[in-house]
């Protein structure tokens, strides 16, 4: 089972980014899947979640800047971040819940 994230980069505070998912080797229709985030020094903590049905969770930070979604004949979840804030800098990395697999991480840089 493969993870792979993309979509990191450097934006100002207040604009957006859209991070991308790839899952390979597991039933993706089935995956429940998070995304995490880590910033310098803190805990990884998690930013969105979604199941295998698309409910939805979010950590109340993000809440009404942040969108998780998924596109199962692609086998991807993505993670819509609008109004990004310094704060929201750090490793993004996605995880399959049923596993407790993860993916490299891709970097979020929020400047002000």
């Amino acid at each position: 089972v493969h993870l792979v994230e993309s979509g990191g980069g450097l934006v100002q505070a207040g604009g957006s980014l859209r991070l991308s998912c790839v899952v390979s080797g597991f039933n993706f229709r089935l995956a429940s899947m998070a995304w995490y985030r880590q910033a310098p020094g803190q805990q990884r903590e998690m930013v969105a979640a979604i199941t295998s049905s698309g409910v939805t969770d979010y950590a109340d930070s993000v809440k009404g800047r942040f969108t998780i979604s998924r596109n199962n004949a692609w086998n991807t979840v993505y993670l819509q971040m609008n109004s990004l804030k310094p704060d929201d800098t750090g490793v993004y990395s996605c995880n399959l819940r049923q596993r407790d697999l993860w993916g490299r991480g891709t970097q979020v840089t929020v400047s002000s």
